[in-house]
Order: structure tokens, then C-alpha cells, then sequence
């Protein structure tokens, strides 16, 4: 991997990592394209998925440091309620984590022709989710604007669908979230917070799996490729915390939907 490759493919996992078109999807389009070779996949794929969870907390340190503080209060509060739910959502990803992640990974690795298939699927959420009544209450009726655990839940199943490539965890949460009639501010930063902790985990399991090729890609376009992650992810996810409050999915309904059509052209 050059030093350009690791900035590109950086720059679309931090883009896709927060906008709902797939991260992993356009990674592994990217990958294809650019012809990366896979024994230095599991490296940069840690590191750029660590770029952005560091630009997730840039983004919402103040929202983790009032968790972290009303956690140490040891009461119960609505910070903890709060980190209750997150845990809640985590169920169903680390059940299909301990259970189906090297089936899923055997299955869907390389599949551009699947890509395109889930990333059609992720369009289709969109857009019912755009359509879905706005302003909390609305959709399913299990929240009222503000998660519940019954919510949490749903988001979670959406989270867990999404291991699979081309199924946008965004996308896919922050649908669910609307449809079950969480807020869309609500729903974003939900979906945004409950996806660090299976990121954090599923980063510390691969390195200590020690699943890497010696010297399968240098120092130079793994950093490059990271701070790309970082500053892009960083971007993206503020952009998109404005989209969402404005209504926009339906533009990325629109993108998926011809991205999927490409990729599934392209596969054939």
C-alpha cells in the first residue's frame, strides 16, 4: 500500500464511518479498485477504525465527560440510564461477534457483487426512514423523542446487521431509531456513542488475536491513512449530526442506491 492509497482509503472510512453509505462497503469497493493486497487489510483496518473512534469523542467529549461523571456519582440518574441503554444496544453486535464474525467475515470478504446487494438494502431503510414522523413519537411509538431501552434494543439489532459490508451502521441505527420514534438528534448521537465501545473492543481483540503479517504494510501509509481517518471522520460526523436535524437522508438514499447499482454492475 502506498502512501496516497492509505490517505484515500482513509479519507472514505472516515467519510462513510459517520454519513449512512457504509464504511466497510466503500472499503472494500476501495480496496478492489486500488488492489490492495489482503494480508495488509487487518493492520489498516484497526488503525483507520481507531482514527475514528478518537474523532467521535472529538466530537463529543462534552456528552462522555457528563456520562463519566454522572456514572461516579453512583446513583441513578440519567447519565446512567443513559449508559444502560448503550450497554443494552451492545447485546445483540457481541452475541454476533462471538457467534458469526469469522462465518460473516469468510462469507462477505471481497464480495463486491454482496456490497452492492446490502448497499441497496441500506438505500430502501433510508428512505422509510425519511418518510418516518419526525420529532420523536412517531414510527413503532416505543420512544417518545428520547431513547428507550426497548429502543436501544432495536438500534442494537440494526447495529448487529450492519457487521455485514454495504449495510450502513449509520444508516441502519439511526433508521431504526427514527422508525421506533426517537428524535433524529437523539437517534444521531445515540447511534453515534453506542458504536465506540464494539469498535474500542473489537480493536483491543484483533491486537491481541495478533492476526498480522510482519511487515505487511509500513509505518508511512498506516499513519497517513489514520489521520485521514481522523480529520474526515471528524468532519463527517459533525456534517452529518446537521443533516439529520435538517431531514436529508433521502439524498443518501439516492447515493446508496447508485453506488449499489454500480458496485453490483461492477461484481457481475
Amino acid at each position: 500500500m502506498t502512501v496516497l492509497e492509505g490517505i484515500i482509503l482513509g479519507i472514505v472510512q472516515g467519510l462513510t464511518e459517520f454519513l449512512p453509505v457504509s464504511s466497510s462497503g466503500h472499503i472494500e469497493l476501495g480496496k478492489a479498485i486500488l488492489g490492495v493486497a489482503p494480508e495488509e487489510n487487518m493492520a489498516f483496518t484497526v488503525a483507520v477504525h481507531g482514527a475514528t473512534v478518537l474523532s467521535t469523542m472529538a466530537v463529543f467529549w462534552r456528552e462522555i465527560l457528563r456520562l463519566l461523571q454522572g456514572l461516579l456519582r453512583l446513583e441513578w440518574n440519567r447519565e446512567t440510564r443513559y449508559i444502560v441503554q448503550i450497554l443494552v444496544s451492545m447485546l445483540p453486535v457481541g452475541l454476533v461477534g462471538l457467534l458469526l464474525k469469522d462465518q460473516l467475515e469468510l462469507l462477505f470478504a471481497g464480495s463486491v457483487l454482496m456490497v452492492g446487494c446490502m448497499l441497496l438494502h441500506t438505500a430502501l431503510l433510508l428512505v422509510c426512514a425519511h418518510f418516518a414522523p419526525k420529532g420523536g413519537g412517531g414510527g413503532l411509538r416505543l420512544s417518545r423523542g428520547e431513547p428507550t431501552l426497548a429502543s436501544s434494543l432495536i438500534m442494537g439489532l440494526g447495529q448487529a446487521l450492519a457487521v455485514v459490508p454495504g449495510l450502513s451502521r449509520s444508516g441502519t441505527t439511526i433508521s431504526l431509531g427514527l422508525l421506533s420514534g426517537v428524535s433524529s438528534s437523539a437517534a444521531t448521537e445515540f447511534s453515534f456513542l453506542m458504536v465506540l465501545p464494539p469498535i474500542i473492543g473489537m480493536n483491543l481483540l484483533e491486537l491481541l488475536g495478533g492476526d498480522f503479517t510482519a511487515g505487511s504494510i509500513s509505518a508511512m501509509p498506516l499513519l497517513a491513512g489514520s489521520i485521514a481517518a481522523f480529520v474526515s471522520g471528524y468532519i463527517a460526523c459533525r456534517w452529518m449530526l446537521h443533516l439529520v436535524r435538517r431531514g436529508k437522508l433521502l439524498w443518501f438514499a439516492l447515493y446508496c442506491a447508485a453506488a449499489g447499482s454500480v458496485a453490483i454492475i461492477y461484481g457481475l
